[in-house]
C-alpha cells in the first residue's frame, strides 16, 4: 500500500476568541450539573448517575482548560510583544555590523 500524500497544503488553524469559548462551555457542563442534582434520586434508580458525573467531570476539565488557554493566550502576547520589541531594536541599528567599515 503506498503512503498517501496530501494533494493540497493544509489551511492555517483558526484563531478565535479562545477562552470566552472554553469559559463559555465549562459555564455550560456546570450548568448541566446544577440542574441535575435535584434530580440526583431519579437517576440513581434508573442507573443514570453517570450523567450527573459526566457534567461534573466536564466542569473540572473546563476548569483546567480555562487556566491553559488563559496561560497559552498569555504566552503568545508575550512572544508577539518581545518579536515586536526585537523588530524595532533591529530597525535602529546602524553601522557596526558585518560589512561596515
Amino acid at each position: 500500500m503506498a503512503k498517501w500524500t496530501p494533494q493540497h497544503e493544509a489551511p492555517a488553524p483558526l484563531e478565535g476568541p479562545v477562552v470566552a469559548t472554553i469559559t463559555g462551555g465549562t459555564l455550560l457542563w456546570f450548568a448541566m450539573f446544577l440542574v441535575q442534582l435535584p434530580f440526583y434520586g431519579w437517576f440513581a434508580d434508573r442507573d443514570l448517575l453517570w450523567w450527573v458525573w459526566t457534567c461534573a467531570a466536564g466542569g473540572g476539565l473546563g476548569l483546567i482548560g480555562i487556566w491553559y488557554v488563559r496561560a497559552r493566550d498569555a504566552a503568545l502576547k508575550r512572544q508577539a510583544a518581545a518579536a515586536d520589541a526585537g523588530a524595532e531594536g533591529q530597525g535602529r541599528q546602524t553601522g557596526g555590523g558585518f560589512g561596515s567599515s
